[in-house]
């Protein structure tokens, strides 16, 4: 559940910065008439982000087994594509986020009264697909086991809904100016933690093809707890919840996982480094007032 609460609060902030920055600039622009067709975008972008979800969870449900597998496999790696993109480049971009969309608005409001509206969709509605892939992979991780012993499906979505719901409230207070963070600093917190959470569902994606016969070594063991660690304890379930830790992992997703870990978290270090060594650009002398 906090993995899940902390994926819909890092996806639903970055979308809460874009509306909020997007009406902000039109506001103080004296372009209220233009707001309209923001809220238009933001709309359209979760209707589509919902659909998207719905597809995925109820899309593969009369397939065989070996064919929803395949199919869930395939979708956890690629969510992780997208989550380990989504983490570099907002560890990057965060500074130059505001300039940027302001640019793009300037740019739509000259244009036909759609160009704003696309703005909004394709904006917020890169964060919603990702949320949805993401969340979907790791919702279906952390229920792979018994039911007896598996978190409960409503659990990793009420996590998510709890940190969408927080990203709106931080993103309004943000643009009301209530409260300032330090956004490079948030996302790069964030960024060590999901990388961890990415892991995860990508050794269960991995998992998910041996067992649909796409990859071998579904019978080599690297290690086995489930006698150490009771799957109905507490740290079993934060375990699996978070980082969807197995008791019984195969070889194949141990080696997996430490190979997506180790390399990703070298770069993401190495990049968090080279911007704290980076001084901010100065800003440019005002131009002498001629007399």
């Amino acid at each position: 559940m906090l993995a899940n609460y902390l994926i819909g609060l890092r996806e639903g902030l970055e979308a809460a910065l874009v509306v909020s920055i997007l009406v902000a600039y039109l506001v103080k622009s004296e372009r209220r008439h233009l707001l309209t067709r923001i809220w238009v975008g933001v709309a359209l972008a979760v209707g589509v982000s919902l659909a998207f979800g719905a597809l995925l969870t109820y899309g593969p449900s009369g397939l065989t087994f070996e064919a929803q597998e395949a199919i869930g496999g395939t979708l956890s790696i690629v969510a992780v594509c997208f989550v380990t993109w989504m983490i570099f480049w907002m560890a990057r971009a965060a500074r130059a986020m505001s300039g940027e969309l302001r640019g793009q608005v300037d740019k739509a409001a000259e244009g036909n009264r759609w160009s704003l509206v696309l703005v909004a969709v394709l904006a917020v509605g890169r964060e919603g697909l990702e949320t949805a892939l993401f969340l979907w992979a790791a919702t279906k991780a952390g229920t792979r086991e018994a039911a007896g012993s598996a978190t409960p499906t409503w659990e990793p979505l009420l996590g998510a809904a709890l940190g969408l719901a927080t990203a709106v409230v931080i993103g309004y207070l943000l643009y009301r100016g209530a409260i300032s963070i330090n956004l490079s600093r948030f996302f790069t917190w964030t960024g060590y933690f999901l990388v961890l959470v990415a892991a995860g569902v990508l050794s269960y994606g991995v998992h998910d093809l041996q067992e649909a016969g796409i990859l071998p070594g579904l019978d080599t063991i690297a290690f086995d707890v489930s006698d150490t660690i009771d799957p109905s304890t507490w740290y079993a379930v934060l375990l699996k919840g978070v980082f969807n830790f197995s008791p019984v992992t195969t070889v194949l997703e141990a080696v997996v996982w430490v190979l997506y870990v180790v390399p990703t978290l070298l770069l993401f270090i190495a990049g968090v480094r080279r911007r704290a060594a980076t001084p901010p650009a100065a800003k440019p002398a005002p131009a002498p007032v001629a007399r």
